[in-house]
């Protein structure tokens, strides 16, 4: 017979208002002690204006009579404790659990057909107890800005950074980091930073900004501090010969410190913009309610397409022709500064614009312990809903193909322009790593200026994924065309479907490239299908993540007025608490009150880094197979028995290849959330 003095019902949730004799009666029972003697002060006003005396009191660490247990008075009497906290009070101060519940028994005994009414009146209300364990907030989310276009850039500025030094970075570290001397196959494996810090940092980061209690708010002061390494590895980058060039004078010593150097300045760059960008996004999906989740992905893959699209023409550009050597004295040390700067102005300017919600206090039943985040993740993978799980999948099998595009596209370009169209005397230039990077910039500037295109009108002319009557506002010369077609729109479904398609038929073809032009070409027809996959999944999880977060909170906006159309409710830069109603309301829509958003995007990045695993392995395979020596094209102070036959097929246009196998399979698995 369990002992209502010590076993609360699980929800009651009372931990703030139980005194230090409660606490020791627990502690009492949960290793069958005695229990401790009341205070003297809650035995002495132990009185509650009905029948009680002291002689009811059973003796100390006795098991009262099966009446008292098992009244279902004293659950009553607890769940009054739990929703208010100030039934001791009530009861003339009692705080002993011993005096206040054993002594009521004379008006706790009832039969059992007043115990079924009476279980049956209290199981609705135990819902309502569970809204004191709910997390809780202060202030509102807003955006400044004149307009709603304005509020969406300023929303989602800080993408240009970081795709602009992700740009950067697949651009020129590969070429770099084969003019150091390593071969294709060990390039392949550095390129693990990539996959491992967004199956670490993401989640983990999501986790913690979960769970933050900073005034700032949850994502910013994570994204502030992540830029900050952002930019000092930035610049440990870009002049790694001449840091350790202080340290050793011997070029050929200094060869492998200088590569042992990069390598951790490329990973640390990777960890550290993974968190930027998942803080990024869980910042989106908080701010906006769930029919703007379309709205919002759609704006952060046009701010990315804005940052691809600088940084390719940065890279195309001979910037030590523009700009002298004040930046530095090659193209990568200049870009390597310039992306710094980005990097640091745009996510300030975001940081700025956008005031979060603080979160007060944290879920009553939050996990403890040391490990916490991992079990936290490692739960809520076991259960994702099946929507959730689907598109998880779905990205899955699709980056193991845009994983070799993304990381080696332009030096295969650069290869081939190299291999079959370079004029003789471009092949003994003083700056063969620049040289390649502009050519395959050139290619990425095209393929980028389609993904920017395609980030602004492909969401005009397709269906939003949860309000088929939503249209953004077009311009007004789109305006009469889209009024016809808006009987024929596509779904985001389809499109995302149809995105797969054209990405691998594309790269199916990169074996026979055997022109520069043909390579450029293979590269522009992936800039739709980028634009795409920068949107489709973002926006699919937003709306999930936001339903899920409306059936556990029950909270939702209250659409202020029906009249207006409008991209961001509340969104003026005000303190006013947040206009929120419980339960449903015709025309409401959802709050993106989201407390695990950041949980759940990096559950998605986790499913889109671990493909990069596979990716590597599989690259790592075939340069080892087609191409074990180090690049001809690259590593000239190779000995000529080092470098690698340039006379076979291209080892990365193998590699492009089995990824447009693996999309052509996501295409298949992005179908099936047509079914769930």
């Amino acid at each position: 017979m369990s002992d209502p003095r010590v076993h609360d019902p699980p929800w009651l949730g009372r931990s703030a208002h139980r005194s230090k004799q409660q606490q020791l009666a627990d502690q009492a029972a949960a290793q069958a002690l005695p229990l401790p003697p009341a205070s003297p002060d809650a035995a002495s006003s132990s009185t509650s204006g009905t029948d009680q005396h002291d002689n009811d009191e059973p003796p100390k660490g006795r098991t009262p009579s099966p009446s008292t247990s098992d009244s279902p008075k004293d659950d009553d009497e607890d769940y009054n404790d739990g929703r208010s906290g100030i039934d001791d009070n009530n009861n003339n101060n009692d705080n002993s659990p011993t005096t206040a519940r054993v002594c009521d028994a004379p008006r706790r005994e009832r039969d059992d057909d007043d115990e079924d009414d009476e279980g049956d009146r209290r199981r609705p209300r135990r819902s309502a107890i569970n809204l004191q364990d709910m997390a809780s907030w202060s202030g509102q989310p807003s955006v400044r800005g004149s307009s709603e276009a304005m509020r969406m850039v300023l929303l989602t500025f800080s993408a240009i950074g970081i795709t602009f030094t992700w740009g950067i970075e697949m651009t020129y570290c590969t070429p770099y980091l084969l003019n150091l001397g390593l071969t294709k196959s060990n390039t392949s494996l550095v390129w693990i930073a990539g996959p491992l810090s967004g199956l670490i940092v993401q989640p983990i980061v999501g986790v913690i900004a979960d769970e933050s209690t900073s005034r700032w708010g949850r994502r910013r002061p994570l994204m502030v501090i992540g830029t900050a390494i952002v930019a000092v590895c930035l610049l440990v980058l870009g002049f790694t010969r001449e840091i350790v060039g202080l340290v050793v004078d011997d070029d050929d010593r200094a060869r492998r410190p200088t590569i042992v150097l990069a390598v951790l300045a490329i990973y640390a760059v990777d960890f550290a913009i993974n968190a930027v960008m998942s803080c990024s996004r869980s910042l989106i999906v908080d701010t906006l309610p769930i029919e703007k989740q379309q709205t919002g992905a759609a704006w952060f893959s046009r701010m990315s397409a804005i940052g691809h699209m600088i940084g390719y023409a940065a890279g195309a550009i001979d910037l030590v022709k523009v700009f002298g050597t004040w930046l530095g004295d090659t193209q990568f040390q200049q870009l390597s500064v310039i992306a710094m700067l980005t990097m640091v102005g745009t996510n300030a300017i975001t940081c700025w614009a956008v005031t979060e919600r603080a979160l007060v206090s944290k879920q009553a039943s939050a996990h403890k312990g040391r490990f916490k985040v991992f079990r936290q993740i490692y739960s809520t993978m076991l259960h994702l809903p099946p929507r959730i799980k689907a598109i998880c999948w779905a990205q899955f099998w699709s980056w193991i193909g845009w994983f070799p595009f993304l990381f080696y596209s332009t030096t295969w370009v650069g290869e081939t322009y190299f291999r079959y169209d370079v004029p003789e005397d471009a092949k003994h230039s003083e700056d063969v790593l620049g040289e390649m990077g502009r050519i395959g910039s050139t290619s990425l500037v095209i393929y980028s200026g389609i993904t920017f295109a395609g980030a602004f009108i492909l969401p005009l002319l397709v269906e939003s994924p949860e309000d088929k009557n939503f249209t953004p506002r077009p311009p007004h010369a789109l305006s009469a065309f889209l009024v016809r077609f808006s009987k024929f729109k596509p779904s985001l479904l389809t499109t995302w479907i149809a995105g797969h398609l054209m990405f691998a038929t594309a790269m199916a073809m990169a074996p026979f490239a055997t022109s520069f032009r043909f390579a450029t070409a293979l590269v522009c027809l992936c800039g739709l299908p980028w634009a795409i996959a920068m949107w489709a999944p973002v926006a699919f999880l937003g709306v999930e993540v936001n339903k899920l977060s409306s059936d556990e909170n029950g909270t939702q906006y209250r659409r202020l007025s029906d009249a207006s159309d409008i991209e961001l409710p509340s969104l003026a830069g005000s303190d006013a608490a947040l206009h929120l109603e419980h339960g449903p309301d015709d025309g409401a829509t959802v709050s993106t009150t989201g407390e695990l958003s950041g949980i759940y995007f990096g559950i998605l990045n986790i499913f889109t880094t671990l493909p990069q695993f596979v990716g590597t392995f599989l690259a790592t395979v075939v340069f080892a197979i087609l191409e074990p020596g180090k690049s001809p094209e690259l590593a000239q102070h190779a000995q000529p028995e080092e470098q690698a036959d340039a006379g076979g097929p291209n080892a990365i246009a193998v590699c492009l290849f089995i990824g447009a196998m693996s999309t052509l399979y996501a295409a298949h698995a992005t179908r099936k959330l047509k079914i769930l």
